[in-house]
């Protein structure tokens, strides 16, 4: 997520801005721009969305009268819906090769998310098929938001820049706010920077060989 973020969506987003307004600080602004109102639509619905952490605990609005499991669902839901609408940005601008590098890097990491979200309902008494089937419609906001990224950057050129940066944005406050501080508890921050390093150079070589 944090190599698509900048090889994906933030340089492509300086491009498209560059192209507008030539080379100079209003490129850079309307991308600077763009992503602290990413990070921030994030962030809002991280405050307004009752959700649980296994690590940092809940967050959000009081949410008593949903299950623990449920809440963390809802956690996975705001996570995998900027990441959506970034591989929906990815292919309204550059089509196969701008959104492939996106949706192959982005599937990969959320294979171990879905099945986080499975064995949580199997330990709550779920059975497979249900755990299953809920692991799988929290993955169905991310077309959700591939729909609407690639479509608003279909009818409207002039938001490619804005639209780019806004999904990086969104991506960035995730992976800063929640996935790091997640995976660097409990003594694991060796294991975890590894992992950031070969998730890093893998989307890299995807990114370049793909697009």
């Amino acid at each position: 997520m944090l190599a698509a973020s900048f090889f994906s969506l933030i340089i492509p987003a300086l491009d498209a801005a560059e192209l507008r307004f030539e080379i100079g600080a209003v490129p850079a602004a309307i991308v600077c721009v763009a992503i602290l109102i990413g990070m921030g639509a994030v962030a809002l619905m991280n405050e307004k969305l009752p959700h649980e952490h296994f690590r940092s605990g809940r967050e959000g609005p009081e949410g008593a009268s949903l299950k623990r499991v449920w809440l963390f669902i809802i956690a996975i839901t705001i996570h995998n819906f900027p990441e959506g609408l970034a591989v929906g940005v990815g292919f309204g601008s550059g089509g196969v090769e701008g959104g492939l590098p996106l949706a192959i890097g982005i599937g990969l990491q959320n294979a171990p998310e879905g099945l986080a979200v499975a064995v949580a309902l199997l330990g709550e008494g779920y059975t497979r098929f249900r755990a299953w089937g809920i692991a799988a419609m929290t993955g169905l906001v991310e077309p959700i938001g591939g729909v609407l990224g690639a479509g608003i950057i279909s009818l409207s050129e002039p938001l490619l820049p804005w639209g780019l940066a806004f999904a990086a944005g969104a991506m960035l406050y995730v992976i800063s706010h929640e996935i790091i501080p997640e995976t660097h508890r409990s003594g694991h921050q060796n294991k975890a920077t590894l992992g950031l390093a070969i998730g890093l150079v893998i989307m890299l070589f995807l990114d370049v060989w793909l697009g």
